[in-house]
């Protein structure tokens, strides 16, 4: 009788993922050096070193739903599979079950949803193929381009770290030294930084992927949610009279429309783009600070996402999940964005800190594809199942002795071409004005209206070398954009200042006295 443990069974990773090569980590060439996307060895290693265990850095205030997800298989009526051979695009009789995840950046667990920020759009797919995470926002770009200043940028958009409290000074004076990130604000600061809903929201990847057909061969990809609800923004005035009556409106709004069966919809667009630095464009395509304009790169409607189910329990479901934008599943590939690929690393290391070195063992986090790793141990390893046909005593590969084996690949290996020097360089084409001024253009009157209202209202409070070199920005992006900023500004200095101190001042004087009990 064959002993069960000579079985056949292939190893996978822990999202699920067929592991195709476990001997060779990516590297330029075959000498090296070793890229930072390397995802199955940056999984291995990190959870190696977490073998012998807080709210979110950020992100920290969400909710999220339960769905499905259904591709509609065709692009401009051909086949997908000509630009990828990922099954949850290729495979049209299935729903594949999802989970997406709403937040705020910036601020904590328990701030208002009406606050300005980013709003975080993040989805888990459970493919047939293991799981795949499409972690984006809400608006379609960053603030910034290389992963080496995230830690700065957050920092300088938190409260003071001495006195706790919001300061609008420590943010402007960050981007005023980081000229890459005047597009965003331009939209953070209009209505788009203040969504009505999560219902009435777009999503985006943000960054450039890549997709991967049979053949090995990669085109440039990214990825648009578009609500069937339509869009809704809010002005900054709306948003503070809704604060006033419910700081937890977004979360009602979504919670409630599932429940009553008016299931939010979102369709799936994608823009693609050859593979290539493209000199034609005045600006770098992988740059995460820049759109493609639809009108360049027309957007194609390729599925549907619905949510239809609340979460049974807010901590075990939406606190504890976890993504992380190097989750991808066959079909689906990395640019050579520098951000993507600092938030590689970052995102699924700050799960293993955060929820722990088995958090992909939560039913939240685990893949619907069965999982056959070698990786055990650590807090909270409560794994059963272990593989029906390997031999428990053998817990590494390569074995001949019943241990897990590689899978076959599914297509040819994507092997894009690289070539250059290693360095610390800034992108070449930055252009960190054009489509900051395009994007102002772009906006509706209102629209344009409310974002000079809230930039002079924020910048008020800061001080003039910090105005100036704002207003200097502004007028690079478009002359009328930095005019009508720097206009509002002298108009408002004095006035604003005196309504914050009158506030500070007013809280005490119109407070009620009560009797002690």
């Amino acid at each position: 009788m064959e002993n069960k443990h000579n079985g056949k069974e292939k190893m996978t990773n822990q999202q699920g993922h067929a592991v195709t090569d476990n001997q060779n980590v990516r590297t330029v060439g075959d000498r090296g050096p070793t890229t930072l996307e390397n995802y199955d060895f940056l999984e291995k290693i990190s959870h190696f070193d977490r073998e012998k265990i807080p709210e979110r850095i950020v992100h920290a205030r969400g909710t999220g739903a339960h769905g499905y997800f259904q591709s509609y298989g065709t692009i401009n009526g051909e086949p997908i599979s000509k630009y990828t051979r990922a099954k949850v695009f290729t495979n049209t009789e299935v729903q594949t079950p999802v989970f997406i995840r709403f937040s705020t950046v910036v601020h904590g667990k328990h701030s208002p949803e009406t606050l300005r920020d980013p709003r975080g759009f993040a989805i888990k797919f459970y493919t047939e193929d293991g799981n795949w995470d499409l972690v984006g926002n809400n608006l379609k770009i960053f603030f910034i381009r290389d992963p080496l200043k995230f830690p700065d940028m957050i920092h300088a958009f938190r409260p003071d770290p001495v006195t706790n409290y919001q300061n609008l000074e420590r943010m402007f004076d960050f981007v005023s030294q980081s000229p890459e990130a005047l597009h965003m604000v331009t939209f953070v600061f209009s209505p788009w930084g203040i969504p009505a809903t999560y219902r009435h929201m777009q999503g985006s990847g943000v960054h450039t992927y890549k997709w991967v057909n049979e053949e090995g061969k990669g085109v440039l990809v990214k990825y648009h949610w578009e609500p069937v609800q339509g869009i809704k923004n809010l002005t900054q005035e709306e948003a503070t009279k809704i604060q006033g009556k419910n700081f937890n409106h977004a979360t009602q709004d979504l919670y409630e429309s599932i429940e009553k069966g008016d299931y939010p919809e979102w369709e799936l667009y994608v823009q693609i783009m050859e593979d290539g630095e493209h000199p034609e464009l005045d600006y770098d395509p992988l740059d995460a600070t820049k759109l493609w304009y639809k009108e360049d790169y027309p957007w194609h409607k390729v599925g549907k996402m619905v949510l239809n189910r609340n979460p049974d329990n807010f901590h075990a479901e939406v606190e504890q999940a976890a993504f992380g934008t190097g989750v991808l599943v066959d079909g689906l590939d990395f640019s050579d964005d520098k951000l993507l690929q600092g938030r590689t690393y970052s995102y699924s290391d700050t799960q293993r800190y955060r929820v722990g070195a088995n958090y992909l063992q939560l039913p939240i986090n685990s893949p619907h594809h069965k999982v056959a790793t070698n990786q055990t141990g650590g807090q909270m390893d409560f794994r059963q199942d272990y593989g029906d046909f390997k031999n428990p005593h053998v817990d590494y590969e390569p074995s001949i002795t019943g241990g897990l084996k590689e899978d076959k690949n599914p297509g040819v290996e994507h092997e894009p071409y690289v070539e250059g020097n290693l360095q610390r360089k800034a992108i070449s084409r930055e252009n960190n004005y054009g489509q900051a001024g395009e994007t102002y253009r772009r906006l509706s009157d209102w629209e344009r209206d409310d974002l000079i209202k809230n930039l002079v209202s924020a910048l008020t409070g800061c001080r003039k070398e910090i105005q100036d070199q704002m207003i200097e920005h502004f007028y690079q992006c478009d002359k009328d954009y930095g005019k009508r900023v720097e206009d509002g500004l002298k108009m408002s200095m004095e006035s604003n200042k005196e309504m914050m101190e009158d506030a500070v001042h007013d809280a005490e004087a119109m407070g009620h006295p009560s009797d002690p009990y």
